[in-house]
Parts: structure tokens; sequence; C-alpha cells
């Protein structure tokens, strides 16, 4: 059974992996050596490409523990081959720590929470590896990233606990050398290096140093290039590799050692000035602010504060692990900028260090950098694919050279020769550098408007996106809020809206008091900066913060850090007699109030507090501001408005966002010392509610016209956002994401609670306030579906899905079935965490949309790298992570991404499709040359291939892109009917017409086998060229090559390159029209000259170099009236019968399935232009299964009576779940 074992590592986790154990084979290694010697190194190369044959070829199976060498496939779509070798540790060497100092170094008592492993697991670890310090231990390392033999669970496991190494994130730039190897054993260049030496022998000097001397200059730029990116990167992440800090050791005692010394668990001191993290580290003393755009994209800076001490609270003192996802308001990332740290009573800012290396967030970045996910497109597979098939002409025309050869009676080393040439032709060698033409010619556009590119192969992938997520904050609407006004309330009842809070009136309130200390707002160099919206909140009130010095907070015991006052020209003259309720006191001389403990910002509970006291009260008071649903929970019921949902829900709908306010008096008892030991429960409950903040997030200009543009163009678009979810559906109807009339369903999921199972609510949200029967909104809100009704009917069925992450998350665990269909037509995605969104981007992928993700950067990093096209607004370093960065902060990039990306694409297939044509024409031209013994000439070859192919490919490649998009889509893979058409269809006339010329030129009554006193051109009067020539014809031509057949089949293929280059240079819908791009075209015409020239008036120089024969006048004309017909027949095959016809009739079946399945509404929109027609033929017997699986659901709920579910029902998963996965479903109404 061991031999057969499979293991898992990095189970559940983005990079999991099998694993498969190996021992090395002494027989295999010598028959593996054998081969190697026989095939002259080419077994080498082929293990080298292949990790899996390499292992299977030179090893046996052996069990995990004891192997020697391991076999890792990942458990993704791509499933990739790695192999790593084992090496041992000895821990007799390795400094080892013991248990108990162990727990000197986690002597706060803050570390019990400090394990992101089971607890259990680490203690028998650590007591495992003192008890036997002198085993060995078995670990590999892959992708920077140690793995360490853990005889608990009989699997290699990630960094075991007490073998972390040194703290580094080493990018190590490779030198040049070792970058050449691994560049020059790329496979193409293998090819290219085989085709020299073919040349070579055959003395085709001339190719052979060109296709050198364009390798080099190839090989050099990529080189390069990726040394750079190497460079960038390591200086990148040098910035904090080896800096001076300061650890506690045992008692009390600080030390300072090297940043690459730290270890997790060391209790490392912030220095006051700040620093930049070497570590991930959570805060266990004091507080401090920090500038995370490296990791968020965010630039405004964070307060972290101290971990809160579980002994406080005792329900989560056996049962709360500190993970750095849920602690993040209290732990400083590596790589993040410490600006400021605070601290009281003489105590220092310690920080216990959690993950160390590569395993930090930096590290982890750093190595999705290092080691990306190969670019799955089917362009790409399908290119593979098309080379295959080109290998396998290339293998007919192989066997028919030497068959013809062999009856011929030519010399084997000919045979050899010729036989190999003709594979070297039917595969270019310059296929990739023409291919990345177009690429590169797209980013340098795409670089002029100010869109940067770090993934240039993505640029294609982008011509393909169907389906757009924008993030709402920052990328729709404007990245500020304006505040609208506030809604107070006194006496349970809401007061009128106020526009102006910074009036005498208010000042002493305690609406305003909230104002002016809950918040995360600080001091950095005198400027006043944090959350832009406690920012505008705060700047609303006009009142000013102060925060104590550092000797202050040194020198005094009970310092207030932070001190917001009012302005004085606020303050009245004398205490006002009215409302004395909302008086804080009577005044004194002097009116401030002190910030005394500070409870974050959370988004997953969606508040935050304050505990602050007034200067010269007694008691202190709490202060909370948060989600609206949130704060009336936590505020006593009877200060809570009855009207309360009905006015929040209106200001959502307008699409505000509101904010409530809540606040309480504390107990005289507590002290300033026991409010900073005191757990956020404690305070947050038993609350007065307040009122209402009402800010505006205003659209950004651009918006509408974009997604406007985006739908015209069957582009849908998606909203996926942090912000409440009326909110988000009431942008999403005023930027035209969904139209007036379209109904929106809101799916409220519920988890299994109480022995009950999983459930959705489904609501309209039109109709949630407006009609209470439920009869009434089922009769008027859903139109009756496909079956029963006419098809006119169905463009009433316009439809769309909102839902929050709570929601989401318990739909994708409990109703897998339900996901693809509400994929379809979800269109608001509120309240959803960073990981939740990427897991949205995932969903879309599975049912096979091609998605975009456009974001601000600040909380979108996952969904930009995960989707197919990821373009982020903010320049800062979290761009990183995304392909695309605009420069300038607005979607109108978007549309120009696609645009470019449709332009590259289709020069992609315009470029593939001409050189496969230039390899089956010159493969046709050099088949019917070997019948006759002959050959083209080196100068003919080099002609073609530099003068003509090379100009042409690169000049084709930059039309820019067309200057609005269209609703029609570019194929996504060469594997598609019209391509193929077109591509075969332009391969059969150029044969045809090359085998016209070659059979008819012997037909003609001049000609006969041509030898150096032939005088066809005599007959016509030629008799000055040839008896020039007749001077130079010294030299016997032993390869044959100058001969009527060859001459006639030269002149024909020159001109067929150049008329499949204008036949596939296409230009609208998806580039700008060919005659636009003067390059190409003063190419083409400058070639066409010259060929015609030398074709109709021959100049003797130039025909020895080329080593073309003179023919009669009349033949020339005859090759040009071959020429001009081949050109009509082409063209007009190419531009009018594909395009015209065929692209209408035959494939618009497919063009229009897409464009009905792919638009924001339902498939039903376009169903008066074709559904009568083609519908019922769709749903017939006949049915042809659209290959998108979103495609194919659309047709299915088509005719599905049960959906889009009935409003006011709920859908139940049954508590039993099959074997697949699935749930099975109820309705219940």
């Amino acid at each position: 059974m061991d031999k057969e074992e499979r293991k898992i590592i990095n189970q559940g986790q983005e990079d999991e992996m099998e694993i498969y154990g190996y021992n090395l084979s002494r027989w295999k290694l010598a028959i593996v050596s054998l081969g190697v010697i026989c095939t002259g190194g080419f077994l080498l190369l082929l293990l080298y490409w292949m990790p899996e044959w390499r292992v299977k070829a030179t090893c046996v199976r052996a069990a995990i523990k004891d192997c020697d060498v391991v076999l890792l496939r990942t458990t993704d779509e791509f499933k990739m081959w790695f192999c790593a070798k084992i090496r041992v540790l000895s821990l007799e060497t390795y400094p080892v720590s013991s248990p108990k100092s162990m727990s000197n170094k986690l002597s706060n008592g803050h570390a019990v929470c400090l394990t992101e492993n089971p607890t259990g697991e680490n203690r028998h670890g650590i007591s495992k590896y003192s008890q036997a310090e002198s085993q060995q231990i078995r670990y590999f390392t892959h992708h920077s990233v140690k793995y360490f033999w853990n005889d608990t669970i009989h699997n290699f496991d990630f960094l075991k606990k007490l073998l972390y190494g040194v703290n580094e994130i080493a990018v190590k730039v490779p030198s040049v050398f070792k970058l050449l190897i691994k560049e020059v054993l790329n496979p193409f260049y293998i090819f290219q290096l085989f085709s020299v030496i073919l040349w070579s022998t055959d003395e085709y000097y001339y190719y052979a140093l060109a296709i050198v001397v364009m390798s080099i200059v190839s090989i050099v730029s990529s080189l390069y290039s990726i040394r750079k990116q190497y460079v960038m990167l390591h200086d990148m992440v040098a910035t904090h590799s080896t800096v001076r800090v300061s650890v506690c050791r045992v008692n009390e005692e600080i030390e300072e050692i090297f940043s690459t010394d730290l270890v997790p668990g060391d209790v490392m001191v912030i220095p006051l000035n700040g620093t930049i993290m070497p570590c991930d580290a959570v805060l266990i003393n004091g507080t401090c602010i920090v500038n995370e755009s490296m990791l968020t994209g965010e630039s405004v800076p964070v307060t972290k504060t101290n971990l809160p001490n579980p002994s406080v609270d005792v329900k989560g003192i056996g049962d709360e692990l500190y993970n750095p996802e849920t602690h993040k308001r209290h732990t400083l990332f590596c790589g993040t900028t410490v600006i400021q740290t605070r601290f009281y009573t003489g105590e220092l800012v310690k920080a216990i260090v959690v993950r160390t290396g590569f395993s930090t967030s930096k590290g982890q970045l750093v190595r999705s950098i290092l080691y990306p996910k190969p670019t799955d497109f089917k362009l790409y597979r399908d290119a593979y694919l098309f080379l295959l098939c080109l290998v396998a002409v290339a293998g007919i025309g192989f066997i028919y050279t030497i068959i013809n050869s062999i009856l011929n009676e030519v010399q084997v080393g000919v045979i050899i020769i010729e036989s190999l040439d003709i594979i070297t032709i039917t595969v270019p060698p310059a296929l990739p550098a023409a291919m990345t033409a177009g690429i590169v010619y797209a980013q340098r556009r795409l670089k002029k408007i100010g869109i940067f590119c770090i993934s240039p192969q993505r640029i294609n992938i982008c011509g393909q996106l169907n389906l757009v997520c924008f993030d709402k904050t920052g990328t729709l609407t404007e990245d500020g809020l304006d505040l609208w006004g506030i809604q107070r309330v006194e006496n349970a009842r809401f007061l009128s809206p106020e526009e102006n809070v910074c009036n005498e009136m208010l000042v002493k309130s305690q609406f305003v008091a909230c104002l002016a200390t809950c918040h995360s707002l600080t001091k950095i160099e005198g400027v006043l900066s944090g959350d832009p919206l406690d920012l505008k909140m705060f700047e609303a009130i006009g009142w000013i913060l102060e925060e104590a010095t550092e000797e202050e907070t040194a020198l005094h015991n009970r310092i207030m850090p932070t001190v917001v006052r009012p302005p004085k020209q606020l303050l009245p003259e004398s205490t006002p007699a009215g409302n004395q309720e909302m008086e804080l006191f009577e005044l004194p001389a002097i009116y401030e109030i002190g910030i005394v403990r500070q409870f974050p910002f959370s988004s997953a509970l969606q508040r935050m507090s304050v505990v602050a006291r007034v200067l010269g009260d007694k008691k202190m008071d709490a202060y909370m501001k948060g989600a609206p649903e949130v704060i009336a929970s936590l505020c006593k019921p009877e200060t809570v408005p009855v009207d309360f949902q009905n006015v929040l829900e209106d200001f959502t709908k307008q699409g505000f966002r509101v904010i409530a306010l809540a606040h309480r008096k504390l107990e005289s008892k507590l002290t300033w010392h026991k409010v900073q030991n005191i757990s956020r429960d404690a305070i947050e409950n038993n609350m007065d509610f307040m009122g209402l903040i009402i800010m505006q997030n205003k659209l950004k200009q651009e918006t509408p016209a974009v997604l406007e543009d985006l739908h015209k163009a069957n582009i849908r678009t998606v909203m996926v956002t942090g912000d409440n979810m009326l909110t988000a559906v009431s942008v999403a109807r005023d930027c035209g994401m969904i139209l007036p009339q379209d109904k929106v369903i809101i799916a409220e999921a519920l988890p299994p609670k109480d022995g009950k199972v999983a459930k959705i609510n489904w609501h309209y949200a039109d109709s949630l306030t407006q009609c209470s029967h439920p009869s009434a909104i089922a009769s008027e809100a859903i139109p009756v579906k496909l079956v029963h009704d006419s098809l006119e009917d169905l463009q009433m069925t316009r439809y769309h899905f909102a839902m929050n992450g709570k929601s989401f998350s318990v739909i994708l665990e409990h109703f897998q079935d339900l996901v693809p269909k509400l994929m379809l037509h979800g269109t608001v995605f509120a309240r959803m965490a960073p990981d939740q969104k990427t897991q949205l981007i995932e969903a879309l992928q599975n049912v096979d949309y091609f998605v975009g993700m456009c974001g601000d950067g600040a909380n979108d990093c996952g969904a930009l790298k995960r989707a197919h096209g990821g373009i982020s607004l903010s320049e800062l370093e979290a761009s990183v992570a995304s392909p695309f960065t605009s420069k300038t902060p607005s979607i109108s990039c978007v549309p120009n991404l696609i645009r470019e990306g449709r332009a590259a694409l289709i020069t992609s297939f315009c470029v593939f499709k001409f050189m496969a044509l230039y390899s089956i024409i010159q493969y046709f031209s050099v088949t019917l040359l070997y019948s006759i013994l002959s050959n083209l000439g080196d100068f003919q070859f080099l002609f073609i291939d530099l003068a003509i192919i090379l100009v042409v490919v690169f000049t084709m490649s930059l039309n820019p892109a067309w200057k609005e998009l269209v609703a029609q889509r570019p194929p996504s893979g060469l594997i598609s009917g019209a391509l193929l058409f077109s591509v075969l269809s332009q391969i059969i006339i150029c044969i045809g017409f090359q085998s016209l010329g070659f059979f008819w030129v012997k037909q003609q009554p001049w000609y006969e086998v041509w030898h150096p006193k032939s005088d066809a051109c005599n007959a016509t009067g030629s008799l000055l060229w040839n008896s020039s020539h007749l001077d130079n014809e010294t030299e016997l031509d032993e390869h044959n090559i100058q001969n009527y057949e060859n001459t006639t089949v030269f002149f024909i293929s020159s001109f067929q390159y150049l008329i499949v280059a204008i036949a596939f240079s296409k230009g609208k819908p998806f580039r700008q029209p060919c005659y636009k791009n003067y390059f190409f075209v003063f190419s083409v015409i400058f070639l066409y000259v010259f060929i015609l020239f030398i074709m109709l008036y021959p100049v003797a120089s130039v025909d020895q170099v080329l080593q073309i024969v003179c023919v009669p006048y009349q033949w020339r004309v005859t090759m040009l009236i071959i020429v001009l017909v081949n050109a009509f027949v082409s063209i007009t095959v190419e531009n009018f019968f594909l395009d015209m016809v065929l692209w209408k009739v035959v494939f618009n079946r497919d063009k229009q399935g897409e464009y009905r399945f792919s638009t924001t509404q339902p498939p039903q929109e376009s169903v008066d232009r074709w559904g009568k027609c083609c519908l019922p033929w769709a749903l017939s017997c006949g049915k042809k299964i659209p290959k998108a699986k979103y495609m194919y659901l659309a047709q299915e709920l088509l005719v599905d009576p049960e959906w889009p579910p009935k409003p006011q029902t709920t859908t139940e998963a049954k508590g039993l779940v099959k074997e697949n996965g699935s749930c099975q479903i109820i309705t219940i109404t």
C-alpha cells in the first residue's frame, strides 16, 4: 500500500498539491544514460522539459516518509508537475530551543492565543523535537517554502514551528549565465538551433545567419526584461531585508539583534520614530499608526491597537485563537510602515512576532509574483494544436521527400538534409516572434493612454471579456463621501433632517461629541489624517484635535493621549438657558473631551466605539457609530424610533450612505486603568440611540456613459462592494447597471441554526414596502413564463439578483446547485469581504464567463489577480497584484483595455493565419520543386523570409484598435469554423494557383529542361540579357536551383504571401482599417512594385543573386494574369464570401447565441429579432448545445417554470447532502 500512497499538502489552500514519493533507481539511470548518448542529448532535453517523465524514468515509487525525491502535482485545472529533492537536517547541529526557553520567550500573558495550528499538535511537536534532539529531520523546498516531515500527521508539513530559519524574503537575482541557459533551453530555441545547423550543412549560410541574429536579439531582450523584473522585485523586498531591531529577553532585558534572526515568539519593541516591519507581529502593548499601502493599496494611515487580553473575557479564554485575518486590527504586517507609536505610563510598545520570511503577508505576495499561475487561454492551447497539425503536414512531406529521393537515386546525405529541411520550412522559426509583435504594439498603445501592463499575455485575454465586476466606492463613485446632513433622535422620535452640524446650538450635544471623538484620526507631522469618512465628519463639526507629545505621555500617569475641543467662536459667551438635556455639563472656563480608549472599526462587527471623558466630569462616556442595523440592535429598544426601518430604507434607496450614532454614560467605578483592560462587549451594549448621519457618495461623471458602452457591447456589468445592500442597488440603478423597469430580487440566505437547515428568503427589492399582499406582488412582478405565453412577453422578465457577503457564503456552502443560476443574473453583491470577492470571480469563471475586475486596489488584490483581466485604479505598490494599472482613476480605462485586447487578439489571429499560410505556401513550393529534384535558392529563401515575411508580419500588427466597442466578440480560439474555413480556403487557392503555374510552364512551346545554355528569352529578342548572363555561368548549378519551374514558382509564391497578408489584414469591427496602417501599406506597395519590376523588366544582377532564369515576356504576362486572378479569388473568398455570406448564415448561430446569453438582461431581450424563427428550432430535438456553460444554463432557465423564485418564498436546503456535495432544494411559499 505504501508504494501507491499519495498525500495532499496545503490542503484547501490555493497552492494545494498532490505528493508522491520516489527513490533513485540505478538500472533505470543506466538505461536513460544510454538513451541520452544514442539520441545525441535530445532525451536529456526532453526530460528537462518534463519533470514527471524525468522522475518516472530514473526512479521507482517509494513510501513518502523514506523517499529521496518527491513529485508534486498541482490540483488546479493546470495539473502542473514539479519535482524536489529531499534534504536532511541534523538537529544535533541546529540550535533548538527547549520548551522552557520557548515559554520564557512567550512570557507575556497574550501569548496563549498566538497559534494558528491546534495547540495540542504544537505541544506535541515541541516536546517530540526536544526529546529527540539528535534525530534527523527530512525536508524539501518548493517555491521558496520549506516543507518538513511531520510524524504525527505522516505527511510533509508547512514550516514546522521550531525550524523557521532566517527571517528574510530572499529574491535572488539569477546570474546572466543561469538565465541564458534557461532561456536557450526553451524548446523553440532548440528547434531554431536544429534549423541553423541543418541550413549550415546545406550551405544556406545567409538565412541561418539571419535567424541566429534574430534569435540573439530576442534572447538578449528577453534576458534584459527578465533580469530587470528580478532586480525590481529584489529592490522592492530589500527595504527591510536586514535592519537592527530591539527584542525583549528574560527579565525584561532589551537586546539588539538583526531582523534576520527574528523567530516567531520573539517580543519585538517598536521604536518611537516608527520603522518598516521586518515580519508579521501582533501588538500586545500600546498603539501604532501604520501605512499599509504596500499590501492593501489604501494610502490612509491605519491605527493598530493592542490585542485584547483574553483573561478578562472569560468565555473567550479557551476557544479564541489568534488569526492574522480576524485580528488584523492588532497585527503589524511585514513591509508596512509604522509611522508613529503611542505608549502610556512609560511602557514600551511591544509586539510578538507571529510569521517570518515567506510566510508573512508580504512574503506570500512576493511568492505569487515569483511563481505566477500560468495563463490558460484557448488561443494558446489552439496554437499548440495548430503547430501539431503543421508538424503532421511536415511528417507527410518528410516521408514524401525520402521516397521521392530514393526513387531518383539521390545520395543518402542529401536525402537526410532535404527531408529534415522540409520540417524547418513547415514549422516557421519566426512564429513566436511574430505572435509577440501584436501584443508588444498593444502594450505600447495602452501605455500611451495611461494603462500599464505587467503581464502582456493577458492583453489578448482581455479581448474576450464578457463580464466586468466593478468595486463601487472610488471606482463607480467618487472616492470621498460628502456629508449630506444629519437626522437626530429625541425622545425616540426622529427630528427633521439638518444640513449644518457646525452651530452653537449643537456644540455641546452628545451627538456632536460622538462625531468629535468616535474616529481613528491622528496627526502626522501636524496634518490631520485617517479614514476619509472620519475626516469628512470631523471637518463638518469644525473641531480641533490635539495629541499629547511623547514627553507628556512618558511623564504623566493618566495623560489623555488625544484631546478634542470646539473652536472658541462656537462656544457661547455664557451658558444657554434652553435645551438642558443636550448639554454635557455647565461649562467651566474651558471645554474639551479626552479620548481614553479606542475600539477600532471592524468590518466583521461593522462598528467602532470609543470611551471618552469630558474635562472635569467624573463619569466617562461611551460613543459608538457604525451600520444602522447593528447600532440599533445594541441600543435600548425604547430609544430607537418606531419608524427607524422606514427612514433608513428611504435614505438607502436614494443611494445615501447612512451611519448611526449611539451613546451611554459609564459607571463611575470604571477608572482609567479598568477601561484600558475592559472588553469591547462590556462597553458596546445598552446604548441610547442618537440618530443618523447621511453621507452622499456621488457617481463619477463618466460612469453612466462607460457602463452604457459596455452594455451596448453585450458585456455584463456586476457591482461588488463593501457597502450597504440598498445603497448599492440604488447606485446600480443610478448608473444604468439596473434599468428602471428591471426587477431586483434580494436573496437573503440564513445558515443552519438550532437544528434547522439553511434557507434562502427571496424578496423583491421594489416591492418590500409597497406591497404587503404576496399574491399581488406575484401577479404583478413575474410574468407568465415561456411555456404558456407568447414570445413577445418574454422581454418583460428582466430580473437581477442582489445579495450580501454573508448570504453569498451560505449559498456557496449549502446551495451549490443554485450558484450557477445566481451567477447568470447576479448584479449586486454588497458587504463583500476581500476573500468573498475572489470567490465570486471564481464562481463566475466556473460558468465560463471571461471575467474582468476593476477596483481601486484597496481590498481587491485577490480578485484583481484571480480575474482574467484585473485593472487597478491605484498606482500604489498593491497594483503589483494586478495585471493592469490605470494612471487615471477612471473606469473609462475598461472599454479602452477591452478594445485594445480585441485588436491584439484579432492581430494574433491574423498573424497566426498568415504564418500558417506562409509555411504551407513555402512547403508546397519546395515539395513541387523536390519532385523535379530542384529547390528554392539560398537568396530566394532569404528574400521571402526576410524581405517579405518579417516586414509584413511586423507591420501588419500595427493596426490600432477600432474607436468603439461593438456587440460582436472575436472568437476565443483558432479552432473555430470561420477561422478554419478561412485558412483552408486560402491554402486550397494558393496550392491551386501554384500548381497551375508549375504544370502550365511545362506545356509552353519554348519549354525545355533548363541548362546554362538555354535561350528561351532569345526567341523573343532578349539577347542582351542572355549574353550578359552566359559570361557569369561558369559554375555548374549543383542543387538544380536555376530552372523555369523554380522561377515560375518563386514569382507566383512571392505574390501569394502579399495577397494573403492583405486578405487577412482585417480592420472593422475590431481594428482600424488596413489603409490607416501606413507602414503596412507602404511596405506592401514597395514589395509589390519591386517584385513586379524584376518579373516584367529583369535586372541581370538581381536575377543572378536570386538565381532566376530568363523566361519569355509572354510567360511573364501570363504569370501576372495568374497572380491577379489569384488575388481576386483570395480577397473575394476571404472578404466577401466568408464575411458576408458564411459568417452571417453558418456561423451566425454561435454569435447570436453568445449575444443572447451574455447580456446583463436575461436571454429573452433579443427574441423579437430572431426568436420566432430560431428559438423553437433551438429548443427542439435538433438544438445545438452552446459551448459556454452560462449560455446552456440560460437556455434551460427559459423553460424552467420555477425560476426566478416567486416573491416572499423560501428555498430550503435538505439536511441530507448528496455524494457529489450538492443539496436537494425545496421551495416553500
